[in-house]
């Protein structure tokens, strides 16, 4: 089981986005259960990003949607970076 962690910055980050998207809350706590439970799974998408965000990773609430994560293996955490578009790739770092 992994540990998800979310700081400040993300909580307000998250909160704004469901405020925009609140039909896909119970998608993304399917994507946080997931998570806990198999990063690996191929439902999640996950991806190493590239450029400046090269140290993290992406995983998908939908096809349009995505999370960028600092996934921290030896310790068994995800870190929560940002949420939404493709934006978020212009956003994080």
């Amino acid at each position: 089981m992994y540990e998800l962690v979310f700081d400040e910055s993300y909580k307000k980050k998250e909160k704004k986005f469901f405020k925009k998207h609140p039909e896909l809350l119970e998608k993304y706590r399917k994507v946080l259960h997931i998570l806990r439970a198999d990063p690996g799974h191929p439902a999640l998408r996950l991806h190493k990003l590239q450029g400046h965000l090269k140290d993290y990773y992406s995983v998908s609430i939908n096809m349009s949607y995505r999370i960028v994560i600092n996934f921290i293996i030896e310790n068994n955490k995800i870190i929560f970076i940002d949420i939404g578009g493709h934006e978020v790739y212009k956003s994080s770092k």
